[in-house]
């Protein structure tokens, strides 16, 4: 910055920042609000942005129809559920739920949640107490929560239910989060690709945010390669109906579930999808500064043009007379105002407001604005033409520290090593139930081990252990999803040196029948799991860590 540097109101220097995040905040309370307030900018657009709107970890929205596996999506990128969630075939999904990090599980309830100034979420009151009553934000101890937070959404109606009042406006609420997460993820089912009226007027409400959004094609696996293939080009035919975009939207194909695939002919395929998709939100971490920095800059350009629009409109209304009349030509002749602002401050057509959207709040105003104020204007001048650019060294060092790091820790978006990491990274936490106890002196695979020996020496090991591929092999015969079996390979192969025993083998096939018959992996191999020859080594370790 320059050599006097900038301060903002409580005095603190911006070239004095360490952080990007840091910087924004100030550069917002400086330059940026002054001109929202001074042209009521929250009275046509978005509110004003508060700390927790900059401090917050990246967001992701799950959007979808009804019975789409949102809630299974979600609890598949946990591997837990979540207080409150419910899955079922019908729309079991009422709330919009914000699944955020927390030392110990609970429940805030919306009311709450939107006074909470810790939270990005004070803004959603104007939506009204109905919207409120549907809406909280559960805390949850899980390795992924502490990089990202997830949005779980009311399923969108059908158009059998389009009739179905929800008591607050479902679009502009959509529209509230699409601007304020760092993804967009849009699920469709394999099996129910018809665009209902909601569902338009939901799309519609993600415009401006296409960049964010990420299209899935769920439930996949119920259907052979020739099907997918006429489903998927049924997907991009209907989306493109809505969207209205050159640009071809990226979709994922998969199957976002823990149940053993029904049909596997294109597991590699979906494997490879998911491994893309995973990718792609395993960055939101290390972009997020960078995501901000895009919003405010944006941002920025928004109230730019509404400046001029309200000066604009102070200056052709009259003092007294026919303000009535000419109020309502100046909403009508909109369009004009607008081409004439583009020409004459040389600012770019997509910086500009929706012009119906804004002839729609124009008609709810009373004109009472104000005129041009050029040093306010100069001084967001400088923000998008100075500031902003002496912040990108700051940005590349950050982003340079951050390319090594593999920030979202736990989950199928983590990573670990085993032989089900090509194209799928995976990584244990978390569980959906318990296994049933035993006596800590008792191993209870030992019942089965004759019958796992069996398949173990009929798959030839070398020097007494199998090697991943062999492995990788038999379990893939079981149908279960890869980043299932990853996890049962990390429990397995306790001794980590990527091959298993007799005692690991039965292991692997005692979790993968549990698994089968619908409980939950534990988060650690309980000692009762643990095989006996490795318990002394088990303890040792743990021993020397203390």
């Amino acid at each position: 910055m320059s050599a006097k540097g900038m301060r903002n109101r409580g005095g603190k220097c911006l070239k004095a920042v360490h952080t990007v995040t840091e910087a924004l905040k100030i550069l917002y309370r400086q330059k940026l609000l002054p001109l929202e307030k001074y042209y009521g900018f929250s009275d046509f657009h978005s509110s004003s942005l508060e700390d927790a709107d900059f401090d917050n970890k990246p967001m992701i929205l799950v959007l979808g129809q009804c019975s789409t596996g949102k809630t299974t999506f979600i609890r598949y990128l946990l591997e837990q559920e979540y207080p409150g969630s419910r899955v079922g075939p019908e729309p079991t999904t009422d709330s919009f739920t914000a699944i955020m990090h927390g030392e110990m599980e609970g429940i805030i309830h919306g009311n709450a949640l939107t006074v909470d100034p810790n939270k990005p979420f004070r803004k959603l009151s104007p939506f009204g107490t109905t919207f409120l009553n549907r809406f909280q934000c559960v805390h949850l101890p899980n390795r992924v929560l502490e990089s990202i937070s997830i949005i779980d959404t009311p399923g969108i109606l059908s158009v059998a239910k389009r009739k179905m009042d929800r008591g607050y406006d479902f679009p502009s609420v959509i529209r509230w989060f699409a601007e304020h997460v760092d993804r967009i993820i849009l699920l469709c089912d394999a099996h129910k690709l018809e665009i209902s009226d909601e569902f338009s007027r939901t799309i519609l409400a993600l415009r401006g945010n296409e960049d964010k959004l990420r299209v899935v094609l769920n439930k996949a696996d119920m259907v052979d390669s020739q099907e997918l293939m006429r489903v998927y080009g049924a997907l991009m035919w209907s989306l493109g109906k809505v969207f209205c975009t050159p640009e071809v939207l990226r979709v994922y194909i998969g199957s976002f579930w823990t149940a053993p695939m029904r049909i596997t002919d294109n597991r590699k395929l979906f494997e490879r999808e998911e491994g893309d998709l995973f990718a792609d939100l395993q960055n939101l971490p290390r972009n997020s500064a960078l995501r901000k920095l895009n919003d405010l800059v944006k941002r920025a350009r928004l109230v730019r043009a509404h400046a001029y629009i309200i000066s604009c409109l102070k200056d052709e209304m009259p003092v007294v007379f026919c303000r009535g009349k000419k109020r309502r030509d100046l909403i009508y002749d909109l369009p004009t105002i607008y081409s004439r602002i583009q020409q004459r401050y040389q600012i770019s057509p997509g910086d500009f407001p929706d012009c119906a959207k804004m002839q729609e709040r124009l008609m709810s105003h009373d004109f009472k604005f104000k005129g041009l104020k050029p040093k306010l204007l100069a001084g967001l001048d400088e923000l998008l033409n100075t500031d902003i650019a002496k912040l990108m060294p700051l940005l590349r060092q950050e982003e340079e520290e951050a390319a090594d790091q593999l920030l979202i820790q736990g989950g199928p978006l983590g990573s670990h090593r085993g032989p089900f990491i090509v194209g799928n990274p995976f990584h244990h936490s978390g569980s959906n139930g318990e296994i049933d106890q035993a006596s800590n002196d008792e191993w209870v695979v030992s019942k089965d081990k004759a019958k796992y020996d069996e398949i173990f020496y009929n798959l030839s090991p070398h020097e007494g252990k199998l090697t991943g591929t062999k492995v990788k092999e038999w379990m893939l015969r079981t149908h279960l999803p890869s980043s299932v079996l990853g996890r049962i390979w990390k429990l397995a192969d306790v001794d980590c040196d990527g091959k298993l025993d007799d005692e690991e083998f039965a292991l692997a096939g005692h979790l993968i029948e549990v698994k089968l018959e619908g409980f939950g992996l534990p988060h650690e191999l309980p000692t009762h799991l643990l095989p006996p020859s490795k318990r002394h080594r088990k303890n040792s370790e743990i021993t020397d860590d203390d």
